[in-house]
């Protein structure tokens, strides 16, 4: 790597002023932490020896964004903070929460330093990890939280990377007809999609609603509550629909969940209409390796771009929340399901990155920042799932109890990360508080969903 990079057109679309996204991963510890303990791991970590992370941004006199390799101080970089919850009827993933919904809107990082803190919240054993969207994405920053940890069982061990357990169709039991409809069908719904998405970035919004957000909306106070699964309650009800996938019931779990809670809210005057659509962004991971990446082989690599970064694009999602479902729950992830499959035959992801990328080349990081922001002024809520290790691991010799994520709001009121460790998964739902004053109930609306469909699938079986 040279003395200076040039920041990829992703990473020069979150460096912007009005969209500074920054990514908290929030990592809770068996034993209490030491920060003389975390400072010499850190130092002998990958974290330390990774170029981005010990790079600054700079500018050059035309604007152009680079990255250059300096020196790290981590005095600047690791903290440690205490007496943050003064009430004792708080718990600590209460006490938790507040604290990242507040970092959520007010605490950009400092640019004087490469773009990373890490938070140790002592009296909650819990540490903070917060890196901004420039130097990565979800799946490269779990990626290199696992080269920093090792197996609980085996101390020597670096934990077991999970791989995406992607279906496919046998080529040899297809026959030329329906390869040849499924590349019309390929075609036709890549462009009705991709159109789709042009269309939100010009005209398109969402129907008023409960959840709705809008221009401005990141820059209104937050909450932050966490919804709680059981991965075997997940993959129970996934078994139960033909062919699903944990994305199809956590999807069903969002339609189902909002449903609820629209319901709960609705009065005379806010019926909510049989037809009401409600749009998501969901984060499509492009990387030719599916899943987190085994980062002590890739670091060796000098290309650091090849693999590290922000190797995803949008897709919308669309549901119905007061679409008839019968008495069947499980009705929810069969829609999900249809939808999602016709996502995964279409290009809509491929599209929409080319867009962005596009834009990016001929006018700039601040058009292509203004196109990006109104998709998500006229959609209504995010949604992004990270699969973690399914074994128990640790860091510095203290055992790992769980992982949550959220990121720096944005124009939606609702924003939803989900991330997967040890046989559970934790989803974080930061809402803006003025709209959503009850995230708690709407993190309670998805796991009673989940239930429900759990003992829908018990009764099938």
């Amino acid at each position: 790597m040279n003395k200076e990079e040039p920041v990829t057109p992703a990473g020069r679309l979150f460096l912007q002023e009005e969209g500074n996204q920054v990514i908290n991963c929030i990592i809770n510890a068996k034993y209490p932490i030491s920060i003389e303990s975390v400072k010499a791991e850190i130092e002998n970590s990958i974290l330390i020896q990774h170029p981005r992370f010990q790079s600054v941004i700079v500018r050059s006199k035309n604007g152009r964004e680079y990255w250059r390799r300096g020196d790290v101080n981590l005095d600047k970089h690791i903290f440690l903070i205490q007496d943050i919850g003064s009430s004792d009827m708080l718990s600590d993933d209460e006490i938790v929460n507040g604290y990242l919904a507040d970092l959520t809107v007010s605490s950009p990082l400092s640019t004087d330093k490469p773009l990373w803190e890490l938070h140790i919240l002592k009296d909650q054993n819990c540490v903070v990890l917060r890196i901004h969207h420039a130097l990565g994405d979800g799946v490269s920053l779990m990626s290199l939280i696992l080269a920093m940890c090792r197996k609980v069982d085996h101390p020597d061990q670096l934990p077991t990377i999970p791989k995406n357990n992607t279906q496919s169709t046998s080529s040899s039991r297809i026959s030329m007809w329906e390869m040849i409809w499924r590349l019309v069908m390929t075609i036709w719904l890549s462009f009705v999609y991709g159109m789709g998405f042009l269309l939100r970035s010009l005209c398109l919004k969402d129907a008023k609603s409960k959840i709705s957000g809008g221009h401005g909306v990141e820059l209104w106070p937050r909450k932050l509550a966490t919804a709680r699964f059981k991965l075997d309650d997940m993959k129970s009800v996934k078994n139960a629909v033909l062919n699903a996938t944990i994305n199809d019931v956590l999807f069903g779990v969002i339609a189902s969940g909002l449903s609820r809670y629209l319901d709960h809210h609705q009065t005379t005057d806010t019926k909510p209409k049989e037809g009401l659509q409600i749009t998501g962004i969901a984060m499509v991971n492009l990387r030719q390796q599916p899943g987190l990446q085994d980062m002590p082989n890739l670091v060796k690599n000098n290309t650091v771009t090849s693999w590290w970064g922000n190797k995803f694009a949008f897709i919308l999602l669309p549901i119905h929340p007061h679409k008839n479902v019968g008495n069947d729950p499980l009705q929810y992830v069969k829609n999900a399901k249809d939808m999602i499959d016709k996502k995964k035959l279409s290009l809509e992801a491929h599209l929409t990155y080319a867009i962005g990328k596009l834009v990016m080349s001929l006018f700039g990081p601040k058009v292509s920042f203004s196109l990006s922001n109104r998709v998500f002024c006229n959609t209504s809520f995010t949604i992004s799932n990270v699969v973690g290790p399914q074994e128990e691991i640790m860091f510095g010799g203290n055992p790992i109890t769980s992982f949550r994520a959220t990121s720096s709001s944005l124009p939606h009121a609702l924003t939803m990360h989900m991330v997967s460790y040890a046989g559970k998964a934790e989803m974080q739902i930061l809402v803006a508080k003025d709209i959503i004053p009850d995230p708690q109930f709407l993190a309670k609306c998805f796991e009673d969903a989940l239930l429900e469909m759990k003992e829908a699938s018990s009764v099938k079986t």
